[in-house]
Order: structure tokens, then sequence, then C-alpha cells
């Protein structure tokens, strides 16, 4: 997939998601995909958590500074038929079982052996570095979905960690363990040694509709049991339209404050179910939040919690939808290296060496019109029917080349585990 290839060259733990132009600067404008927007995870403190705090600490200084002086938009005001206490009541409801994740991880320093010669050391003396341990900390959200203690959180707030500890809201702090993560959808699960603790309620995130009331509960800038209104502004924002390329998940987007130290925790509906988890703000936007939908994240707690990992299919290609204007600058382009002849459907730009597209024959150059039978024109559409494809099993793909049109059945493997 487009993001596929991109993954390579990611670090999985960076606390912004920079555009295509920042990867490949040399490349020509229609090789830019993605829109160049910044995205900031929400796991505040250090760099292991993706903490924005941790990279930027002036820029949060001055952020939160003016978050006391500058204007914000209101919520919506209730309807005259609507409760007014509802947002109380979900709030007494699930607040008990929404938690502050703490974590830290040591980070050892070595020197070169050369900054250990005498002859440096007697001319830059205290100025060299130090070799020697330090810890990062970080805090983010998290909520309990059973009473047996397993918290689902953002994968990039307990990223790296050595240990993490969670505070309920009654104040009790026990050890956590992780029992798996997955970057490319941002989901953890984390297990505490505990018995009857309150949980959650999961909601159904396919349902959802621009409009409907959204609650998030969470420890934004260290803030803990902050809760904030707004609605559901729009579902189904793919990975690239938001600026995280290498993610796989189609997020839904609020506009209820979250901040960094939100990350992980839950987006609620009128009724107190978890409809998403809060992950990523734009940095500089206001009212422009997102947060990955709940039947996502139970798809993969569920395999966090079965096996340790998640297995994601995998095609190996970078693509891009294909329109009139695009084929125009892509064939006066004589560096581009193709030539194309349709007018749409999502075109295969490069495809990584022994990639499952690779071994099934796709070349860069290649138009793809559908996937098992079912027409594609974005590569949002080509990345969800290969999310729900099986590892191993056959995807056929109907592709323009040349002219030409093509059958090819390719079977998706699984996503290198070392980019995860």
């Amino acid at each position: 997939m487009q993001n596929e290839s991109r993954d390579r060259e990611h670090p999985s733990n960076s606390i912004s998601h920079n555009t295509a132009e920042a990867k490949y600067p040399n490349q020509a404008p229609w090789k830019k995909a993605a829109a160049s927007l910044s995205l900031v995870l929400l796991g505040s403190g250090m760099t292991l958590a993706g903490g924005y705090m941790a990279g930027h600490p002036r820029q949060v200084s001055e952020s939160a500074s003016n978050l006391a002086v500058s204007r914000v938009s209101a919520a919506p005001p209730l309807p005259a038929a609507t409760d007014p206490n509802f947002v109380t009541r979900v709030v007494q409801k699930v607040g008990p079982a929404v938690v502050r994740i703490n974590s830290s991880r040591t980070v050892r320093t070595q020197l070169p052996d050369e900054f250990n010669d005498p002859f440096f050391r007697r001319f830059f003396g205290s100025q060299l570095p130090q070799s020697g341990e330090r810890v990062e900390r970080g805090t983010g959200s998290g909520f309990i979905i059973s009473a047996d203690g397993r918290i689902i959180t953002n994968a990039h707030v307990v990223d790296g960690a050595d240990t993490v500890t969670v505070t309920l809201k009654d104040g009790r702090t026990l050890q956590g363990k992780v029992l798996g993560k997955d970057e490319l959808t941002d989901v953890a699960v984390i297990k505490v040694q505990a018995d009857n603790l309150p949980s959650v309620a999961l909601g159904n995130s396919d349902q959802l509709q621009p409009g409907e009331w959204a609650i998030a509960i969470g420890n934004p800038l260290g803030l803990d049991n902050t809760v904030t209104t707004g609605i559901i502004s729009a579902t189904g924002r793919s990975s690239n339209q938001i600026g995280a390329p290498d993610r796989r998940v189609e997020y839904i987007q609020t506009d209820a404050a979250i901040n960094p130290g939100n990350s992980g925790g839950p987006l609620l509906n009128s009724r107190g179910e978890v409809i998403a988890m809060n992950t990523a703000i734009i940095q500089g936007a206001q009212g422009l939040g997102f947060a990955i939908p709940i039947k996502t994240v139970q798809r993969i707690s569920n395999q966090l919690i079965a096996t340790g990992k998640v297995e994601h299919p995998y095609l190996g290609i970078r693509m891009v939808e294909l329109t009139p204007q695009l084929k125009q600058n892509i064939n006066s382009d004589p560096n581009s290296g193709l030539s194309v002849k349709e007018d749409k459907g999502v075109l295969v730009v490069t495809v990584v060496p022994n990639s499952p597209a690779a071994k099934a024959g796709i070349r860069a150059g290649d138009v793809i019109q559908k996937l098992d039978g079912q027409a594609v024109t974005d590569a949002s559409s080509v990345q969800k029917a290969v999310e729900n494809s099986q590892v191993g099993g056959d995807l056929r793909m109907e592709l323009r080349r040349n002219g030409q049109s093509l059958n090819i059945a390719v079977q998706p493997g699984a996503f290198p585990t070392q980019v995860q």
C-alpha cells in the first residue's frame, strides 16, 4: 500500500507525520499524494510516547499559556428537549473506568571511544557530553474494558516503556504489563492485577453520523479527569487525509477539545458508550481532533489479547488516485518513467522489491480498477480492501497496463515485523 513502503523510512515513535515531500524531497509534485499536515500524537511527556511535550517543551508551554487567553468555540447549545445533565450522568457512569497511564524508559548513552581521548578532555572538558543513563517519562490516558484489569490505550503511549503504571480515579496506582501493541493502528492493551474494576460499555462506531454528540474524558496536559464535549464532525477520514500515511485507520473526526495527554482516552456518545479512542490533533488547528473507531480498536485488541501481536495483510505498493490532470502531469514529465493511458483508477507509483505485489507481477504504471470485483477509485479504498483480506489468501486484482486489461491474483503477505 502507499503507506506500506513509506513505513520503511518512518520511525514508529515519531511525534509528527510529515508528508511525502519531507521523505521524498526530489520527487515531482504528482508523487506527493499526502496532505501537508503535521499530526501530533497525544501522549504527553516523553519521546517514547510520541509525546509532543518532550520534543517541543517551549511550544507546548506557549500553547498552554495561549489556552488561558485565546477565545475558543463553545460546544453547541443543548436542544430544549434534551436532558441538560446528560453529560454529567455519562461522566459519573464512565469516569471511574478512565485511567491515567504513566510510562518510563531508561535511555543509555555511550560515547565513542574518541571522546575519552585525553586531548579532547584537556581542551573541551565539561563541554563534552557524558556517558550514562537517563529516564524519559510520559503520560497518557486509557479505559478499562474488563473487571479483571484489561485496559486499552494508544501504542505510542507505551512504546518502548520499561515500566507502566496505571492510576485509577479513586487514587489507586497499579503496576501494568503491556500485553501487546500495534503501531499500524496505534492500539495497545495493558493488564493490571486487580478484580472488580469499573469498566466501560462499548458502542457501535459503524453507525455514527456527523452531528452526534461526543464526550471526551482523559488527562490532558497533566490535568486528570478532564471532560470536554462536542460533536462527531466527520467519519471515515483516511490516514492520508489527516497527514498520517503510516497508519491503517479510518479516523473519526471530532471538535471535542483534546490535547496532549488525552491519548488513549475514550470518546463517548450521549449514552456513555465508547465509540472511539482519542489519538491525535492537527498542530495549529482548532476543533480538529481524531479518534480511532471502537470497532477497529476491538478488532486489534482482541488479537493482541489472544496472541500479543497483529498480522496486517500487505501488498507492498505506493499508489495515488488517478485523475485526468495527474495523467497529464505524469505523461509530460520526462523523468517520470511512466506512460499513463487511463483517466481514472488507482495508479501504482512504485512496487517494493520482493513484496507480494512484485511476486504477483504488478508493475509501476499499472492502474488498479477493481479488487475482488469491486471498483476502486482511490488509494483509501484499496488500502481498506487489503486490510480486510487474509494473509496468504487470494486477492483478485483487475489492472490496466498499456491500454490492456489484466487479471492478477496476488497473495497478501504479513506486514514486515521489523517495521512494526
